[in-house]
């Protein structure tokens, strides 16, 4: 029985120019997830990666931990790279339910001048998905809700197909990704995919078991465990867990 982990990205770099890089914390909190598997000798077979930078760093990180090497030496000439695997466009999700949030700088400004502004803004990002999850302003994205669930979806069961003889199969993605891959292991409805969503911790890992297929059954997924961030938690340092 071959076992998924599919990894959250480390904390990514929230109101800068650039989010999609992982922030100091984010390099750490990958680091730390490599030592806790280094600690429970996990070999991991194959390793995937989304297109994203902050997906490819925080594989770099954790992997060169494992392994008790420099990033420098880490060989990731044999890692999977799918687009399909990367996160559904928040920007474009966030600003179509609210226009003026086009512009990161307000954004930011909501942020710092707003009572209890992480709790607003989460609210209003939450109403923003639930449109977009709707279906009822599909012609307002690039990709709709549908469409981001199906190649998600699809890129898993692509991994599922290789047959490479891997027990131990990490992807690093997003928390998006990993919750609409959990929608289809589970089949929960749509509107609690957000819910998931906003639950996920930065660099925790969720486990599916696949078991594998036979001529009278098909590749059948079981969920072993979701959004696990022990390797966080024995920190015993709240500031080491975060949800961006």
């Amino acid at each position: 029985m071959a076992q998924i982990y599919l990894v959250r990205h480390g904390q990514a770099s929230f109101g800068s120019q650039n989010y999609d890089q992982l922030s100091d914390l984010g390099q750490q909190q990958a680091q730390h997830l490599g030592r806790w598997w280094a600690q429970r000798e996990l070999n991991i077979g194959r390793i995937v990666t989304g297109g994203m930078q902050r997906h490819q760093q925080t594989a770099l990180a954790c992997i060169s931990t494992l392994q008790s090497q420099e990033a420098s030496q880490t060989d990731t000439s044999a890692w999977h790279t799918d687009a399909d695997f990367n996160e559904y466009n928040h920007h474009e999700v966030l600003a179509r339910h609210v226009p003026e949030f086009d512009d990161p700088a307000a954004v930011k400004h909501f942020l710092m001048h707003t009572p209890n502004g992480k709790q607003a803004f989460q609210d209003i990002f939450s109403q923003a998905v639930a449109r977009w999850v709707s279906g009822h302003h599909d012609a307002d994205y690039s990709e709709t809700w549908r469409a981001f669930q199906t190649r998600c979806v699809q890129a898993l069961q692509r991994q599922l197909a290789l047959d490479d003889g891997a027990k131990n199969i990490a992807i690093f993605t997003s928390g998006g990704t990993i919750s609409a891959i959990c929608q289809h292991v589970l089949g929960f409805p749509d509107p609690r995919f957000a819910e998931l969503n906003w639950s996920l911790v930065n660099s925790a890992v969720t486990r599916l078991h696949v078991q594998t297929a036979t001529p009278e059954r098909p590749v059948r997924l079981a969920l072993a465990y979701l959004n696990n961030f022990s390797h966080l938690e024995v920190l015993n340092n709240p500031k080491s867990i975060t949800y961006v």
